[in-house]
Protein backbone atom coordinates (compact mmCIF):
# COMPACT_ATOMS: atom_id res chain seq x y z
CA UNK A 1 0.00 0.00 0.00
CA UNK A 2 1.42 3.36 -0.95
CA UNK A 3 0.26 6.71 -0.44
CA UNK A 4 1.14 10.05 1.47
CA UNK A 5 1.82 8.43 5.51
CA UNK A 6 0.29 10.67 8.01
CA UNK A 7 2.20 10.43 11.43
CA UNK A 8 0.12 11.63 13.61
CA UNK A 9 2.36 11.48 16.82
CA UNK A 10 5.36 13.46 14.84
CA UNK A 11 2.82 15.85 12.88
CA UNK A 12 4.76 14.60 9.50
CA UNK A 13 2.95 13.57 6.00
CA UNK A 14 5.69 12.21 3.96
CA UNK A 15 5.37 9.64 0.99
CA UNK A 16 6.07 5.79 2.38
CA UNK A 17 4.96 2.50 1.32
CA UNK A 18 3.41 -0.18 4.17
CA UNK A 19 4.07 -3.84 4.07
CA UNK A 20 2.12 -6.12 5.92
CA UNK A 21 2.51 -9.76 6.59
CA UNK A 22 0.32 -11.82 8.87
CA UNK A 23 -2.00 -9.24 9.58
CA UNK A 24 0.73 -6.97 10.90
CA UNK A 25 2.92 -3.88 9.63
CA UNK A 26 6.36 -5.04 8.49
CA UNK A 27 7.88 -2.15 7.47
CA UNK A 28 6.95 1.90 6.85
CA UNK A 29 9.39 2.44 3.88
CA UNK A 30 9.55 5.94 3.20
CA UNK A 31 9.66 7.28 -0.85
CA UNK A 32 11.39 9.98 -2.36
CA UNK A 33 9.89 12.97 -1.77
CA UNK A 34 6.92 14.40 -4.07
CA UNK A 35 5.75 18.08 -4.47
CA UNK A 36 4.49 18.29 -0.67
CA UNK A 37 0.61 17.03 -0.20
CA UNK A 38 -2.13 19.53 0.37
CA UNK A 39 -3.51 20.48 3.56
CA UNK A 40 -6.78 22.24 5.11
CA UNK A 41 -6.33 25.99 3.99
CA UNK A 42 -4.50 25.32 1.17
CA UNK A 43 -1.36 24.98 3.05
CA UNK A 44 1.36 22.24 1.86
CA UNK A 45 2.87 20.42 4.15
CA UNK A 46 6.65 20.34 4.68
CA UNK A 47 8.37 17.50 6.41
CA UNK A 48 10.92 17.58 8.63
CA UNK A 49 14.35 17.31 7.08
CA UNK A 50 15.00 13.56 8.50
CA UNK A 51 17.26 10.69 7.01
CA UNK A 52 15.55 7.90 5.08
CA UNK A 53 17.17 5.57 7.18
CA UNK A 54 15.06 5.90 10.86
CA UNK A 55 15.69 4.61 13.83
CA UNK A 56 13.62 1.32 15.27
CA UNK A 57 11.67 4.47 17.37
CA UNK A 58 10.71 5.81 14.25
CA UNK A 59 9.22 2.43 12.64
CA UNK A 60 10.47 3.08 9.23
CA UNK A 61 12.90 1.45 6.49
CA UNK A 62 14.68 2.01 3.67
CA UNK A 63 14.08 -0.61 0.66
CA UNK A 64 16.58 -3.37 0.91
CA UNK A 65 18.10 -4.27 -2.53
CA UNK A 66 16.92 -7.09 -4.24
CA UNK A 67 14.54 -8.61 -1.18
CA UNK A 68 11.19 -10.06 -2.20
CA UNK A 69 8.39 -7.71 -1.44
CA UNK A 70 4.87 -8.95 -0.80
CA UNK A 71 2.22 -8.68 -3.20
CA UNK A 72 0.60 -5.28 -3.13
CA UNK A 73 -3.08 -4.14 -2.30
CA UNK A 74 -5.13 -3.73 -4.99
CA UNK A 75 -5.29 0.44 -5.19
CA UNK A 76 -8.64 1.87 -4.31
CA UNK A 77 -11.60 3.74 -6.02
CA UNK A 78 -10.07 7.30 -6.45
CA UNK A 79 -6.51 6.26 -5.36
CA UNK A 80 -3.77 8.38 -6.16
CA UNK A 81 -0.97 10.67 -5.26
CA UNK A 82 -3.36 12.62 -3.12
CA UNK A 83 -4.34 9.29 -0.94
CA UNK A 84 -3.84 9.71 2.71
CA UNK A 85 -2.64 6.73 4.98
CA UNK A 86 -3.93 7.19 8.74
CA UNK A 87 -4.79 5.26 11.44
CA UNK A 88 -8.35 3.79 11.56
CA UNK A 89 -11.30 6.24 13.83
CA UNK A 90 -12.40 4.73 16.61
CA UNK A 91 -16.04 5.49 18.50
CA UNK A 92 -14.83 5.80 22.13
CA UNK A 93 -18.40 5.77 23.64
CA UNK A 94 -21.24 4.07 21.87
CA UNK A 95 -23.77 1.75 22.52
CA UNK A 96 -24.47 0.05 20.30
CA UNK A 97 -27.83 -1.41 20.54
CA UNK A 98 -29.04 2.35 19.92
CA UNK A 99 -28.01 1.56 16.26
CA UNK A 100 -30.87 -0.94 16.16
CA UNK A 101 -28.39 -3.33 14.96
CA UNK A 102 -26.54 -6.53 16.09
CA UNK A 103 -22.85 -5.68 16.41
CA UNK A 104 -21.93 -7.98 13.28
CA UNK A 105 -24.54 -5.23 11.06
CA UNK A 106 -23.07 -2.18 12.77
CA UNK A 107 -19.73 -2.88 11.92
CA UNK A 108 -21.16 -3.70 8.33
CA UNK A 109 -21.87 -0.02 7.74
CA UNK A 110 -18.89 1.68 9.92
CA UNK A 111 -16.15 0.01 8.63
CA UNK A 112 -17.22 2.41 4.93
CA UNK A 113 -16.52 5.43 7.26
CA UNK A 114 -13.25 4.17 8.33
CA UNK A 115 -14.38 2.61 11.50
CA UNK A 116 -11.81 0.25 12.97
CA UNK A 117 -12.67 -0.43 16.40
CA UNK A 118 -15.32 1.02 19.09
CA UNK A 119 -15.57 1.28 22.77
CA UNK A 120 -18.99 0.13 23.58
CA UNK A 121 -21.13 -0.05 26.36
CA UNK A 122 -23.49 -2.67 26.60
CA UNK A 123 -25.21 -1.17 29.50
CA UNK A 124 -28.99 -1.04 27.58
CA UNK A 125 -29.23 -4.76 26.89
CA UNK A 126 -27.94 -5.69 29.74
CA UNK A 127 -30.82 -3.72 31.63
CA UNK A 128 -32.84 -5.79 29.94
CA UNK A 129 -31.11 -8.91 29.78
CA UNK A 130 -28.37 -9.25 32.42
CA UNK A 131 -25.17 -10.68 31.67
CA UNK A 132 -26.56 -13.08 28.88
CA UNK A 133 -26.84 -9.80 27.18
CA UNK A 134 -23.30 -8.52 27.38
CA UNK A 135 -22.55 -12.36 26.31
CA UNK A 136 -25.07 -11.91 23.18
CA UNK A 137 -22.77 -9.07 22.12
CA UNK A 138 -19.33 -10.26 23.16
CA UNK A 139 -20.11 -13.46 20.50
CA UNK A 140 -21.36 -11.35 18.08
CA UNK A 141 -19.64 -9.12 17.34
CA UNK A 142 -16.85 -12.04 17.12
CA UNK A 143 -18.07 -13.14 14.41
CA UNK A 144 -16.98 -10.16 12.12
CA UNK A 145 -13.21 -8.56 11.28
CA UNK A 146 -13.98 -5.63 13.12
CA UNK A 147 -12.54 -4.45 16.76
CA UNK A 148 -15.85 -4.17 19.20
CA UNK A 149 -13.92 -3.59 23.18
CA UNK A 150 -17.12 -4.34 25.76
CA UNK A 151 -17.09 -2.58 28.84
CA UNK A 152 -18.80 -4.04 31.99
CA UNK A 153 -21.92 -1.93 32.89
CA UNK A 154 -22.18 -0.08 35.85
CA UNK A 155 -25.20 0.76 36.64
CA UNK A 156 -28.03 -2.11 36.15
CA UNK A 157 -30.27 -0.73 36.91
CA UNK A 158 -30.01 2.69 36.20
CA UNK A 159 -32.04 3.68 38.71
CA UNK A 160 -34.69 2.67 41.50
CA UNK A 161 -37.09 5.01 39.67
CA UNK A 162 -38.07 2.12 36.89
CA UNK A 163 -38.52 -1.07 36.37
CA UNK A 164 -35.59 -3.26 34.84
CA UNK A 165 -34.92 -6.71 33.42
CA UNK A 166 -32.14 -7.38 35.07
CA UNK A 167 -29.69 -6.54 38.26
CA UNK A 168 -25.59 -6.24 38.04
CA UNK A 169 -24.19 -6.21 41.85
CA UNK A 170 -20.44 -5.63 42.43
CA UNK A 171 -19.69 -9.44 42.48
CA UNK A 172 -21.43 -9.63 38.63
CA UNK A 173 -19.12 -6.28 37.58
CA UNK A 174 -16.18 -7.63 39.31
CA UNK A 175 -16.82 -11.19 37.59
CA UNK A 176 -17.07 -9.19 34.05
CA UNK A 177 -14.02 -7.31 34.77
CA UNK A 178 -11.75 -10.27 35.12
CA UNK A 179 -12.08 -11.19 30.93
CA UNK A 180 -9.79 -10.07 28.77
CA UNK A 181 -12.88 -9.17 26.41
CA UNK A 182 -13.64 -6.14 29.19
CA UNK A 183 -11.50 -3.35 28.58
CA UNK A 184 -13.10 -0.94 31.16
CA UNK A 185 -15.93 -0.37 34.27
CA UNK A 186 -18.85 1.71 31.89
CA UNK A 187 -19.97 4.62 32.57
CA UNK A 188 -20.71 5.64 36.15
CA UNK A 189 -24.03 7.51 36.05
CA UNK A 190 -24.78 7.20 40.04
CA UNK A 191 -22.53 10.43 40.12
CA UNK A 192 -24.59 10.92 43.68
CA UNK A 193 -23.42 7.05 44.95
CA UNK A 194 -19.97 8.18 44.31
CA UNK A 195 -19.86 11.69 45.92
CA UNK A 196 -21.48 10.23 48.98
CA UNK A 197 -19.72 7.06 49.47
CA UNK A 198 -22.39 3.67 48.09
CA UNK A 199 -20.42 0.86 49.62
CA UNK A 200 -21.85 -1.13 46.14
CA UNK A 201 -20.56 1.93 43.70
CA UNK A 202 -17.36 2.09 45.14
CA UNK A 203 -17.16 -1.93 45.14
CA UNK A 204 -17.43 -1.85 40.94
CA UNK A 205 -14.57 1.05 41.09
CA UNK A 206 -12.73 -0.79 43.48
CA UNK A 207 -12.90 -3.83 40.79
CA UNK A 208 -11.94 -1.93 37.73
CA UNK A 209 -8.85 -0.45 39.61
CA UNK A 210 -7.98 -3.76 41.00
CA UNK A 211 -7.49 -5.01 37.37
CA UNK A 212 -5.62 -1.38 36.00
CA UNK A 213 -9.02 -1.02 34.16
CA UNK A 214 -10.44 2.78 33.73
CA UNK A 215 -13.72 3.67 34.51
CA UNK A 216 -15.77 6.08 32.42
CA UNK A 217 -18.09 8.69 33.63
CA UNK A 218 -21.39 10.37 33.24
CA UNK A 219 -21.90 13.38 35.35
CA UNK A 220 -23.49 16.06 33.50
CA UNK A 221 -23.80 19.29 35.45
CA UNK A 222 -21.18 18.49 37.76
CA UNK A 223 -18.46 21.76 38.24
CA UNK A 224 -16.32 22.70 41.23
CA UNK A 225 -15.25 20.61 44.15
CA UNK A 226 -18.20 17.73 43.49
CA UNK A 227 -16.45 17.22 39.90
CA UNK A 228 -12.95 17.39 41.79
CA UNK A 229 -14.30 14.18 44.45
CA UNK A 230 -15.73 12.64 41.71
CA UNK A 231 -12.71 12.05 39.51
CA UNK A 232 -10.47 11.31 42.62
CA UNK A 233 -12.61 8.47 43.09
CA UNK A 234 -11.01 6.84 40.06
CA UNK A 235 -13.58 8.37 37.47
CA UNK A 236 -11.63 8.79 34.30
CA UNK A 237 -14.34 10.15 31.47
CA UNK A 238 -17.13 12.36 31.32
CA UNK A 239 -19.04 12.35 27.47
CA UNK A 240 -21.66 14.52 28.95
CA UNK A 241 -20.13 17.82 29.42
CA UNK A 242 -22.99 20.64 27.63
CA UNK A 243 -20.82 23.68 28.23
CA UNK A 244 -17.08 24.17 27.71
CA UNK A 245 -17.04 26.05 30.90
CA UNK A 246 -17.72 22.61 32.41
CA UNK A 247 -15.52 20.94 30.29
CA UNK A 248 -12.86 23.17 31.50
CA UNK A 249 -13.51 22.25 34.76
CA UNK A 250 -13.47 18.44 34.39
CA UNK A 251 -10.39 19.23 32.04
CA UNK A 252 -8.28 20.74 34.77
CA UNK A 253 -9.01 18.01 37.06
CA UNK A 254 -7.38 15.72 35.09
CA UNK A 255 -10.34 14.02 33.47
CA UNK A 256 -10.81 13.21 29.63
CA UNK A 257 -13.69 14.96 27.89
CA UNK A 258 -15.03 12.82 25.08
CA UNK A 259 -17.01 14.89 22.81
CA UNK A 260 -20.41 13.31 21.92
CA UNK A 261 -22.60 14.27 18.73
CA UNK A 262 -24.93 11.84 18.11
CA UNK A 263 -28.40 11.26 16.46
CA UNK A 264 -30.17 12.74 19.60
CA UNK A 265 -27.58 14.42 21.46
CA UNK A 266 -24.75 16.93 19.71
CA UNK A 267 -22.48 18.87 21.90
CA UNK A 268 -19.99 19.15 19.07
CA UNK A 269 -20.49 22.73 18.77
CA UNK A 270 -20.05 23.77 21.74
CA UNK A 271 -17.38 21.66 22.87
CA UNK A 272 -14.78 21.18 19.60
CA UNK A 273 -12.88 24.77 20.82
CA UNK A 274 -11.24 22.85 23.21
CA UNK A 275 -8.81 19.88 21.27
CA UNK A 276 -6.86 23.62 20.17
CA UNK A 277 -5.51 23.58 24.52
CA UNK A 278 -6.05 19.72 25.00
CA UNK A 279 -5.43 17.77 22.46
CA UNK A 280 -4.26 14.96 24.80
CA UNK A 281 -7.13 15.11 26.87
CA UNK A 282 -10.03 14.66 23.97
CA UNK A 283 -11.74 12.24 22.19
CA UNK A 284 -14.53 11.28 19.92
CA UNK A 285 -18.19 9.41 20.36
CA UNK A 286 -21.43 9.25 18.89
CA UNK A 287 -22.99 7.62 22.58
CA UNK A 288 -26.01 6.96 20.34
CA UNK A 289 -25.96 6.23 16.55
CA UNK A 290 -29.24 6.08 14.60
CA UNK A 291 -29.03 3.42 11.75
CA UNK A 292 -29.75 6.05 9.01
CA UNK A 293 -27.36 8.50 10.84
CA UNK A 294 -24.54 5.54 10.33
CA UNK A 295 -25.62 5.30 7.33
CA UNK A 296 -24.22 8.95 6.64
CA UNK A 297 -21.20 8.67 8.07
CA UNK A 298 -19.46 8.52 11.55
CA UNK A 299 -16.45 9.57 13.15
CA UNK A 300 -14.92 10.78 10.01
CA UNK A 301 -18.01 13.69 9.96
CA UNK A 302 -16.75 15.34 13.10
CA UNK A 303 -13.18 14.93 11.61
CA UNK A 304 -14.51 16.88 8.39
CA UNK A 305 -16.33 19.52 11.04
CA UNK A 306 -13.42 19.88 13.58
CA UNK A 307 -11.00 20.99 10.69
CA UNK A 308 -13.71 23.21 8.88
CA UNK A 309 -13.77 24.80 12.27
CA UNK A 310 -9.86 25.89 11.59
CA UNK A 311 -8.76 22.75 14.63
CA UNK A 312 -5.25 21.95 13.81
CA UNK A 313 -5.37 18.38 11.72
CA UNK A 314 -3.16 16.30 13.72
CA UNK A 315 -4.85 16.98 16.86
CA UNK A 316 -8.33 16.20 15.47
CA UNK A 317 -6.47 13.21 14.22
CA UNK A 318 -4.96 12.14 17.65
CA UNK A 319 -9.05 12.33 19.25
CA UNK A 320 -9.86 10.31 16.39
CA UNK A 321 -7.19 7.41 16.30
CA UNK A 322 -4.44 7.73 18.99
CA UNK A 323 -6.20 9.04 22.51
CA UNK A 324 -9.19 6.28 22.62
CA UNK A 325 -6.40 3.57 22.01
CA UNK A 326 -3.88 4.91 24.64
CA UNK A 327 -6.62 5.78 27.10
CA UNK A 328 -8.30 2.07 27.00
CA UNK A 329 -5.38 0.06 25.65
CA UNK A 330 -7.10 -1.05 22.64
CA UNK A 331 -5.28 -3.81 20.58
CA UNK A 332 -5.79 -1.16 17.65
CA UNK A 333 -2.91 -0.50 15.13
CA UNK A 334 -1.63 2.77 15.52
CA UNK A 335 0.37 2.63 12.14
CA UNK A 336 3.77 1.56 13.69
CA UNK A 337 5.91 -1.18 12.45
CA UNK A 338 4.90 -4.35 14.46
CA UNK A 339 1.38 -2.58 14.85
CA UNK A 340 -1.89 -4.59 13.70
CA UNK A 341 -2.40 -3.14 10.82
CA UNK A 342 -5.92 -1.27 11.62
CA UNK A 343 -5.24 1.71 8.61
CA UNK A 344 -7.49 3.86 6.27
CA UNK A 345 -7.09 5.41 3.08
CA UNK A 346 -8.82 8.85 3.10
CA UNK A 347 -9.00 10.96 -0.57
CA UNK A 348 -7.72 14.04 1.45
CA UNK A 349 -7.81 15.52 5.04
CA UNK A 350 -10.50 18.22 4.34
CA UNK A 351 -13.82 15.92 4.17
CA UNK A 352 -12.16 12.67 5.15
CA UNK A 353 -13.70 10.37 2.52
CA UNK A 354 -12.21 7.12 2.85
CA UNK A 355 -11.76 5.08 0.01
CA UNK A 356 -10.39 1.88 1.89
CA UNK A 357 -10.35 0.30 5.07
CA UNK A 358 -8.27 -2.25 6.86
CA UNK A 359 -8.56 -4.54 9.75
CA UNK A 360 -5.21 -6.71 10.66
CA UNK A 361 -4.63 -6.61 7.10
CA UNK A 362 -8.02 -7.28 5.62
CA UNK A 363 -9.63 -5.51 2.98
CA UNK A 364 -13.09 -4.37 4.94
CA UNK A 365 -14.50 -1.58 3.07
CA UNK A 366 -13.67 -0.58 -0.43
CA UNK A 367 -14.84 2.72 -2.28
CA UNK A 368 -17.85 3.18 0.03
CA UNK A 369 -19.15 -0.66 0.03
CA UNK A 370 -18.41 -2.76 3.21
CA UNK A 371 -17.24 -6.26 2.41
CA UNK A 372 -17.96 -7.65 5.49
CA UNK A 373 -20.39 -10.67 5.11
CA UNK A 374 -23.05 -11.50 7.03
CA UNK A 375 -22.17 -14.08 9.26
CA UNK A 376 -24.07 -17.42 9.55
CA UNK A 377 -24.91 -16.96 13.02
CA UNK A 378 -27.70 -14.74 12.12
CA UNK A 379 -30.15 -17.10 9.89
CA UNK A 380 -29.43 -19.91 13.10
CA UNK A 381 -32.57 -21.29 14.87
CA UNK A 382 -32.13 -20.08 18.21
CA UNK A 383 -34.06 -17.65 19.29
CA UNK A 384 -33.16 -13.91 19.41
CA UNK A 385 -32.19 -12.98 23.62
CA UNK A 386 -35.37 -10.81 24.73
CA UNK A 387 -37.45 -10.19 28.03
CA UNK A 388 -40.53 -9.34 26.93
CA UNK A 389 -43.43 -10.53 29.61
CA UNK A 390 -46.63 -8.08 29.31
CA UNK A 391 -50.19 -8.41 28.20
CA UNK A 392 -51.98 -6.25 25.87
CA UNK A 393 -53.28 -3.06 27.01
CA UNK A 394 -57.22 -1.43 26.41
CA UNK A 395 -57.77 1.65 25.39
CA UNK A 396 -58.97 2.74 29.22
CA UNK A 397 -55.60 1.86 30.34
CA UNK A 398 -54.31 5.47 29.16
CA UNK A 399 -57.05 7.91 30.29
CA UNK A 400 -55.68 10.51 32.78
CA UNK A 401 -58.38 11.32 35.06
CA UNK A 402 -58.71 15.35 35.80
CA UNK A 403 -58.96 15.22 39.74
CA UNK A 404 -56.44 17.35 40.82
CA UNK A 405 -57.49 20.94 39.46
CA UNK A 406 -55.73 22.75 42.89
CA UNK A 407 -52.37 20.77 41.96
CA UNK A 408 -49.86 22.49 38.77
CA UNK A 409 -50.07 20.48 35.53
CA UNK A 410 -46.37 20.17 34.95
CA UNK A 411 -45.19 19.27 31.39
CA UNK A 412 -41.64 17.82 29.99
CA UNK A 413 -40.17 20.09 27.28
CA UNK A 414 -38.32 18.40 25.50
CA UNK A 415 -35.17 20.14 23.60
CA UNK A 416 -33.79 19.69 20.36
CA UNK A 417 -30.08 18.11 20.45
CA UNK A 418 -30.13 17.53 24.28
CA UNK A 419 -30.70 14.99 26.40
CA UNK A 420 -32.11 16.97 29.59
CA UNK A 421 -35.30 17.80 29.47
CA UNK A 422 -37.04 21.30 30.65
CA UNK A 423 -39.89 21.42 33.68
CA UNK A 424 -42.64 23.98 32.30
CA UNK A 425 -46.22 24.76 34.31
CA UNK A 426 -49.04 24.88 31.73
CA UNK A 427 -52.89 24.78 31.91
CA UNK A 428 -54.05 21.31 31.29
CA UNK A 429 -57.08 20.69 28.71
CA UNK A 430 -59.50 18.83 29.93
CA UNK A 431 -62.77 16.83 27.83
CA UNK A 432 -65.22 14.78 29.59
CA UNK A 433 -62.91 14.89 32.80
CA UNK A 434 -60.50 13.59 31.35
CA UNK A 435 -56.67 15.76 30.87
CA UNK A 436 -56.46 15.07 26.88
CA UNK A 437 -53.14 16.09 24.69
CA UNK A 438 -53.19 19.68 23.23
CA UNK A 439 -52.47 19.70 20.15
CA UNK A 440 -52.90 23.40 19.62
CA UNK A 441 -49.99 24.10 22.01
CA UNK A 442 -48.22 21.02 20.90
CA UNK A 443 -48.86 19.07 24.65
CA UNK A 444 -48.87 15.24 23.88
CA UNK A 445 -49.47 12.37 26.71
CA UNK A 446 -46.44 10.74 26.87
CA UNK A 447 -46.62 7.22 28.92
CA UNK A 448 -44.21 4.09 29.95
CA UNK A 449 -45.99 0.76 29.97
CA UNK A 450 -43.81 -1.74 31.90
CA UNK A 451 -42.16 -4.73 29.59
CA UNK A 452 -41.03 -6.99 32.07
CA UNK A 453 -44.50 -7.52 33.67
CA UNK A 454 -48.36 -6.15 34.09
CA UNK A 455 -47.77 -2.97 36.37
CA UNK A 456 -50.19 0.26 36.42
CA UNK A 457 -48.91 2.38 33.43
CA UNK A 458 -46.91 5.94 34.14
CA UNK A 459 -48.46 8.80 32.57
CA UNK A 460 -47.40 12.58 31.77
CA UNK A 461 -47.45 15.39 28.93
CA UNK A 462 -44.64 16.26 27.27
CA UNK A 463 -44.42 19.73 24.85
CA UNK A 464 -42.25 20.12 20.94
CA UNK A 465 -43.05 16.66 19.53
CA UNK A 466 -45.32 18.90 16.54
CA UNK A 467 -47.47 15.77 16.24
CA UNK A 468 -51.02 16.61 15.17
CA UNK A 469 -52.79 13.04 14.79
CA UNK A 470 -51.95 9.12 15.31
CA UNK A 471 -49.07 8.30 17.83
CA UNK A 472 -45.30 6.60 18.17
CA UNK A 473 -44.19 3.69 20.55
CA UNK A 474 -40.78 2.24 20.98
CA UNK A 475 -39.09 -0.46 23.23
CA UNK A 476 -35.92 1.65 22.79
CA UNK A 477 -36.02 3.43 25.41
CA UNK A 478 -33.06 3.94 27.83
CA UNK A 479 -32.28 3.09 30.49
CA UNK A 480 -34.83 -0.11 31.32
CA UNK A 481 -36.23 0.02 28.08
CA UNK A 482 -39.85 -0.31 28.89
CA UNK A 483 -42.55 0.33 26.02
CA UNK A 484 -42.55 4.78 25.88
CA UNK A 485 -45.74 6.06 23.64
CA UNK A 486 -46.11 9.73 22.66
CA UNK A 487 -49.40 10.50 20.97
CA UNK A 488 -52.73 12.66 20.41
CA UNK A 489 -55.50 10.23 21.23
CA UNK A 490 -55.78 7.43 23.63
CA UNK A 491 -56.97 4.94 20.74
CA UNK A 492 -53.72 5.90 18.68
CA UNK A 493 -51.25 5.44 21.52
CA UNK A 494 -53.16 1.92 22.69
CA UNK A 495 -52.70 0.41 19.22
CA UNK A 496 -49.22 1.74 19.18
CA UNK A 497 -48.30 0.24 21.92
CA UNK A 498 -49.75 -3.18 21.61
CA UNK A 499 -48.31 -3.70 17.91
CA UNK A 500 -44.99 -3.66 20.35
CA UNK A 501 -46.07 -5.53 22.18
CA UNK A 502 -47.79 -8.30 20.12
CA UNK A 503 -44.01 -8.36 18.22
CA UNK A 504 -42.06 -8.35 21.52
CA UNK A 505 -40.34 -4.76 20.50
CA UNK A 506 -40.18 -2.42 17.98
CA UNK A 507 -40.83 0.72 16.87
CA UNK A 508 -44.34 1.76 15.75
CA UNK A 509 -46.77 4.43 14.37
CA UNK A 510 -50.37 4.41 14.11
CA UNK A 511 -52.41 6.92 12.39
CA UNK A 512 -55.00 8.68 14.03
CA UNK A 513 -58.63 7.21 14.32
CA UNK A 514 -60.30 9.42 11.10
CA UNK A 515 -57.29 7.04 9.68
CA UNK A 516 -58.37 3.83 8.27
CA UNK A 517 -61.43 3.51 10.62
CA UNK A 518 -59.13 3.55 13.46
CA UNK A 519 -56.80 0.53 12.15
CA UNK A 520 -53.62 0.21 11.27
CA UNK A 521 -50.05 1.27 12.08
CA UNK A 522 -46.68 0.19 11.25
CA UNK A 523 -43.83 -1.37 13.00
CA UNK A 524 -40.20 -1.79 12.84
CA UNK A 525 -39.45 -5.01 14.12
CA UNK A 526 -36.58 -5.63 16.30
CA UNK A 527 -36.18 -9.24 17.44
CA UNK A 528 -32.68 -9.26 20.21
CA UNK A 529 -33.99 -7.44 23.27
CA UNK A 530 -36.73 -5.71 21.85
CA UNK A 531 -34.32 -3.48 20.43
CA UNK A 532 -31.72 -4.58 17.45
CA UNK A 533 -32.37 -5.63 13.81
CA UNK A 534 -30.42 -8.78 12.52
CA UNK A 535 -30.40 -7.91 9.31
CA UNK A 536 -28.73 -4.49 7.64
CA UNK A 537 -32.00 -3.37 5.84
CA UNK A 538 -33.27 -1.90 9.06
CA UNK A 539 -31.85 1.71 8.13
CA UNK A 540 -33.96 1.17 4.92
CA UNK A 541 -36.83 0.07 7.49
CA UNK A 542 -36.51 2.78 9.60
CA UNK A 543 -36.71 5.96 6.42
CA UNK A 544 -39.93 3.74 5.24
CA UNK A 545 -41.54 3.63 8.61
CA UNK A 546 -41.44 7.73 8.48
CA UNK A 547 -42.92 7.63 5.14
CA UNK A 548 -45.57 5.61 5.89
CA UNK A 549 -47.37 8.39 7.62
CA UNK A 550 -47.52 11.58 8.11
CA UNK A 551 -46.82 11.26 11.57
CA UNK A 552 -42.78 12.27 10.98
CA UNK A 553 -43.85 15.82 10.14
CA UNK A 554 -42.27 18.29 12.83
CA UNK A 555 -39.67 16.59 14.96
CA UNK A 556 -41.90 13.81 16.06
CA UNK A 557 -39.80 10.76 14.70
CA UNK A 558 -36.20 12.03 14.64
CA UNK A 559 -36.76 13.24 18.64
CA UNK A 560 -37.86 9.76 19.34
CA UNK A 561 -35.74 7.07 18.29
CA UNK A 562 -34.05 5.57 20.88
CA UNK A 563 -36.30 7.13 23.50
CA UNK A 564 -34.01 9.34 24.77
CA UNK A 565 -36.62 11.23 26.72
CA UNK A 566 -37.16 7.73 28.81
CA UNK A 567 -33.53 8.34 30.34
CA UNK A 568 -33.82 8.53 34.10
CA UNK A 569 -30.36 10.07 34.48
CA UNK A 570 -31.22 12.95 32.37
CA UNK A 571 -33.87 14.20 34.72
CA UNK A 572 -35.80 17.71 34.47
CA UNK A 573 -32.51 19.53 33.72
CA UNK A 574 -31.92 22.98 31.56
CA UNK A 575 -28.72 24.18 30.83
CA UNK A 576 -29.70 27.13 33.26
CA UNK A 577 -30.06 25.20 36.10
CA UNK A 578 -28.56 22.05 35.63
CA UNK A 579 -25.69 22.83 38.29
CA UNK A 580 -27.99 23.79 41.10
CA UNK A 581 -30.50 20.96 40.25
CA UNK A 582 -27.24 18.52 40.67
CA UNK A 583 -26.40 19.83 43.44
CA UNK A 584 -29.90 19.47 44.77
CA UNK A 585 -30.14 15.80 44.26
CA UNK A 586 -26.29 15.15 46.31
CA UNK A 587 -28.32 17.15 49.01
CA UNK A 588 -30.99 14.86 49.27
CA UNK A 589 -29.07 11.68 48.52
CA UNK A 590 -27.09 12.40 51.54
Amino acid sequence: MKGNFVDITRREIYPAEIIVEGGKIVSIIKQPLSPSPTLPGGKSHQPHSISLKQDANNNTDTPKSGSAQPREAPPPEGYGEASFILPGFIDAHVHIESSMLIPSEFARLAVVHGTVATVSDPHEIANVCGIAGVEFMIKNGSTVPFKFYFGAPSCVPATTFETAGATLNSKDVEALLQRDEIKYLTEMMNFPGVLNGDEEVLKKIAAAQKVHKPVDGHAPGLRGDAAKKYIDAGISTDHECFTKEEAIDKLQNGMKIIIREGSAAKNFNALIDLLHDYPEQIMFCSDDKHPDSLVEGHINQLCARAVAKGIDVFSVLRAACINPVLHYKLDVGLLKKGDAADFIVVKDLENFEVLQTYINGELVADGRKSKISLPSTVHSSEPPINNFHCTKKKVEDFVVPFTTPHLPFIVIEALDGQLITNKLIAEPKVMGGKIVSDVEHDILKIVVVNRYNDAPIAKAFIKNFGVTHGAIASSVAHESHNIVAVGVDDESICRAVNLIIEHQGGISLTPGPSHQSGEGGSLAHLPPKGEMAETQPLPNQDSSIKKDTDLSEGRAVDNFRGAILALPVAGLMSNEDGYKIAEELLQLMG
